[in-house]
């Protein structure tokens, strides 16, 4: 694994100089050459060989786990691998089976493995590559925050079943698609999902608040946008020992207890009032906040959507350019709780990023497993690209590393390219630290 910090190193100059040294620091070389990196998977993967094998006692399963993996990786990070069929072929190259230590993979067994194999036997994976990140607030302001920042949202994909199936549908719900929502919690410190929970789209025990609420941790602050917003929710965030920060809607009533004032960083931060209201004047007791909850309203642009009315597909109204925040944070300051919600879209990002560059919009698996499994290891290949380059992963570098593994770009080109990227990086930091000292 290459390092990212500098050594002192004696280096002999050339005979024509003398038998001279030099102290000179020298940085390490990337080297990224497609499939050898694959190998520093194999000590973290190695215990999941045996997964799920007690039932093979005829001893013929050529399968196993951990080569499930390394070819779903390979389709993640190369798009020439773009189907289930496709990594079947990829699975019978020789450089292939040489570097992945798996043998040929028939379509029917990359299918019975999304079923198979438990996808969070790959989240101890997921947190020892974590531990390698450098975890960094992205705006220093953020640093005063003692809790973990955590985004929360949900993305519909969509799956074309078989076509018995796709026709049984058609007929009885109007649409050939299987909808599953991918319930993600991202942490935006590391910019990295931490949890991504797979159901069916629909309410009830799948609704986004239902899910969420069965897997709240402590010492969290759950960032959400308003379809979150729910009293009882609140409630049981709280009582989690967690926190929100959470928009509502715009017709939300309320009944204004206390004003406090703003100060000039929360004026210039778009901040029109921080009030401590009451939610809920109209619900039951059991279904209202069981604790005092702050208002902070700020300006924002006015949406209104291109057709006059709602998005194709979209429940959201047009918004009237006012955000409203609601959170049980009293303490931090209006411009902080601002800047926090602002970092919600870190989340809608990813969604894109996982979408559009690694192979997210068409699913390798028809079952929530699977489906699991393929996030999970699109989540491994967004830390292999951290530990590879030094920094978080960009489109541009993703490309150029896809570029690679297609042969279409040289290793020097994407050795350049990194160092290009950390340089900018270095650069970047430079100027908020002299900011930040100013």
């Amino acid at each position: 694994m290459p390092t990212k910090t500098k050594r002192l190193k004696r280096r002999k100059l050339p005979d024509d100089q003398g038998e001279r040294t030099q102290e000179s620091l020298v940085k390490p070389k990337i080297k990224i050459e497609g499939l050898k990196y694959f190998a520093m998977l194999k000590p973290l993967l190695e215990h999941l060989h045996e997964h799920e094998c007690q039932r093979d006692t005829a001893g013929n399963r050529t399968l196993h786990y951990d080569q499930y993996c390394m070819l779903v990786l390979l389709y993640v990070l190369n798009p020439t691998v773009s189907s289930l069929r496709a990594i079947s072929q990829a699975s019978e190259l020789t450089k292939v089976r040489n570097k992945l230590s798996n043998e040929k993979a028939s379509l029917g067994s990359l299918s019975e493995a999304g079923g198979l194999f438990s996808a969070d036997h790959l989240k101890p994976v997921i947190e020892a590559l974590s531990a390698e990140v450098n975890d960094a607030a992205p705006d220093p302001r953020l640093s005063s925050i003692q809790q973990t920042i955590t985004a929360v949202d949900g993305s519909l994909v969509n799956a074309l079943p078989s076509l018995i199936a796709a026709s049984i549908l058609k007929q009885t719900t109007g649409s050939a698609l299987v909808r599953w929502r991918l319930h993600t919690h991202f942490e935006v410190n590391n910019l990295l999902p931490a949890r991504v929970d797979v159901t069916p789209d629909g309410g009830g025990q799948h609704d986004e608040r239902a899910v969420l609420k069965r897997v709240l941790e402590e010492d969290r602050l759950y960032v959400m946008d308003r379809g979150y917003a729910k009293f009882s929710l609140f409630n049981s965030i709280v009582a989690s020992s967690s926190s929100y920060v959470c928009r509502l809607r715009d017709n939300t009533v309320y009944e204004t207890t206390q004003e406090l004032e703003l100060t000039e960083g929360d004026r210039a931060a778009g901040v029109l009032s921080d009030t401590i209201v009451k939610l809920g004047g109209s619900s039951s007791s059991s279904n209202s906040p069981d604790h005092p909850i702050r208002l902070i309203q700020i300006r924002c642009t006015p949406h209104q959507n291109r057709t006059g009315g709602k998005a194709r597909g979209s429940k959201a109204p047009n918004s009237d350019g006012i955000l409203r925040i609601a959170t049980n944070l009293l303490n931090v300051p209006a411009e902080i709780i601002a800047l926090i919600y602002a970092y919600r879209w870190t989340i809608e990002i990813f969604f894109r990023f996982y979408k559009q560059l690694m192979g997210g919009d068409h699913l390798i698996s028809h079952n929530a497993n699977g489906i699991q499994i393929q996030v999970y290891c699109s989540v491994i290949a967004c830390l292999l690209i951290n530990l590879w380059t030094g920094s978080r992963p960009t489109k541009r570098t993703f490309e150029m590393i896809s570029f690679y593994f297609q042969g279409l770009a040289t290793e020097e080109e994407l050795i350049a390219h990194i160092e290009k990227q950390a340089a900018a990086e270095e650069a970047k930091r430079v100027k908020e630290e002299r900011k930040e000292i100013c």
